[in-house]
């Protein structure tokens, strides 16, 4: 049974996705030869399905980045964290930071890691005001 840390890998790999063809969750979601595990599959769609407002939330707190400018991987795991933060708060705040930020370690830049922990920090601020950061 995969754990949630592989279905967000594998979420990461089908935003990433989604992104580079341009089409949308449920078209590349309807062509996979197999199915990607329920929590994968409920991060895309949840991501593509609120895409708007989790980009409006990462340009409010994204200073002087364009969301166009990110690398697509921060973006994507931004994308993912900030619909995690926003729209499932059974997952705990300091999970889904810590998760979002390993991930961006492991797949982006040298920088990437320091820069989604920021902006996944200062978006909690907003979208989850009573839970309390490690500092």
């Amino acid at each position: 049974m995969p754990t949630r840390r592989d279905a967000r890998e594998r979420a990461l790999g089908l935003a990433y996705e989604c992104e580079l063809r341009a089409t949308p969750a449920q078209a590349l979601l309807a062509d996979l030869p197999v199915d990607p595990d329920p929590y994968a599959r409920e991060l895309v769609l949840g991501v593509d399905q609120h895409r708007d407002e989790i980009d409006a939330l990462i340009s409010k707190y994204s200073e002087h980045w364009a969301l166009e400018r990110m690398p697509v991987l921060d973006r994507a795991l931004l994308r993912i964290g900030t619909y995690e933060l926003g729209w499932m708060p059974d997952t705990p705040t300091a999970v889904v930071i810590t998760e979002a930020v390993e991930l961006a370690k492991e797949y982006s830049t040298k920088d990437s890691g320091r820069f989604v922990n920021g902006l996944l920090a200062r978006i909690a601020e907003e979208v989850r005001p009573e839970s309390t950061l490690p500092t």
